[in-house]
Order: C-alpha cells, then sequence, then structure tokens
C-alpha cells in the first residue's frame, strides 16, 4: 500500500449512500483504530458514541436542527456515525486507572518504571490542570489525533468518510444524557460510502504548496 496514495484519493463525503453499508469486519478495524490512536500521556481522555441503525442515527441528527440542517442527511444517509466525546475531568482516580490498566497490560518491567510513568504523566495533566487550566481543551485536542486516524484508516480500508463539527453539542449532550456520565459531545465521524451523485467526489484535491507550507532547516 501506498499510503501517500491513499490521503490522495480521499476526500470529505458529501453524499452517502443509504443502501450500502460497512461490512462488521471492517467496522471492527475501525473500532481498533479508535482503541489504537495516539493521545498525549496515553491519557486516552475520550469515549465514542456508535450509530449505526437508523433509530440509533435518528438519535443522532437530533442535533443537526437549524444552522446545522445541511448536516442532517450525512448522518442519516451514512453506514455508521460516530460521536467523539472527551471526557468532562481528569482526575486523579482516572490516572491511577490508567496506570493500573498498562500494568495489567505488561507495560511496566520494574515498579521503578511504573512509578517513573505516573509521575510524568501526573506532571503533565496537573500542569494543564492547574497551572495552564486548559485542561478541557486539552483533552479535546486529543479526539483529533484520533480523528486523522480515523479518517486516514477509513481511506486505507476503501470506506468514505466526513468530519462533522456542525451540530448542536448541547443538544447532543442532552439527548444520550452524556454530562451525566462524564462526558460532552465535540465531533462526529460519518462513515459509509458515497452516492454516485456526490458532487465533490470529481473536484481535483485543492491544498496549499509545499513551498509555502514547508521549511526544512539545514
Amino acid at each position: 500500500m501506498n499510503i501517500a496514495n491513499v490521503a490522495l484519493a480521499r476526500y470529505a463525503t458529501k453524499e452517502f449512500d443509504a443502501d450500502k453499508k460497512i461490512p462488521q469486519e471492517l467496522f471492527e478495524q475501525i473500532k481498533i483504530l479508535l482503541r489504537c490512536s495516539p493521545s498525549s500521556v496515553n491519557s486516552q481522555p475520550w469515549h465514542f458514541v456508535i450509530a449505526e441503525t437508523e433509530e440509533a442515527k435518528t438519535r443522532f441528527s437530533k442535533a443537526t436542527q437549524n444552522t446545522f440542517a445541511s448536516n442532517k442527511v450525512k448522518v442519516t444517509d451514512a453506514s455508521h456515525v460516530i460521536l467523539f466525546c472527551a471526557k468532562t475531568q481528569i482526575d486523579d482516580n482516572y490516572i491511577k486507572h490508567i496506570l493500573e490498566t498498562e500494568e495489567n497490560d505488561g507495560r511496566f518491567s520494574t515498579p521503578e518504571s511504573k512509578e517513573l510513568v505516573n509521575a510524568g504523566r501526573t506532571r503533565f495533566v496537573n500542569m494543564h490542570r492547574y497551572d495552564l487550566k486548559d485542561a478541557q481543551h486539552w483533552m479535546e485536542k486529543q479526539l483529533y489525533l484520533n480523528m486523522g486516524t480515523i479518517l486516514l484508516g477509513a481511506g486505507a480500508l476503501g470506506i468514505d468518510a466526513v468530519p462533522i463539527e456542525g451540530f448542536d453539542t448541547k443538544a447532543m449532550n442532552e439527548e444520550l444524557g452524556l454530562l451525566e456520565q462524564g462526558y460532552t459531545a465535540v465531533v462526529m465521524a460519518a462513515l459509509g460510502y458515497r452516492k454516485k451523485t456526490d458532487f465533490n467526489a470529481e473536484l481535483p484535491k485543492s491544498r496549499l504548496s509545499e513551498e509555502e507550507i514547508f521549511t526544512v532547516l539545514p
């Protein structure tokens, strides 16, 4: 596989064929990408709500009203829609939970290595919690690392996709009771297969030139 060709071929799908569904074995690979995406200090401050039934996608579409009405059909016609949710806080108990999970997965060869990882992670998390006071924004940025993994991975699997920020996050939080669970909606990704009438599929890709965006230091 030439990964550059995947990047050149994928695009933001505007119309999905509602009759085409992603095979379950392919979507299982998408789920692995969601779990294994990188995050700062392996914080994984996320939760994913997946809509694949018509009923579930209809619930998601309730957040695409009024200003966001143009995105409703992307949600309802897609095969699967993933809602990326961020934790609303990252506390000491959660840091301990990550550490215990890593230990159970065999990440630490010695007690000293475990303590070293814990000290580094705690220091970095506390910097965002107490010094910079941007912990929520920092956690949400981790979701966009994950989104990039999903968009490229979907393209490699021959699945079309589009990221969707245009929805009412408050309405989505209320519909799914997310705040009560300690999460907040941030962004969605709709996945499926393009419709033949999708105009964006035929347009040439347009990006700024290498000369403008790259600086190669001597």
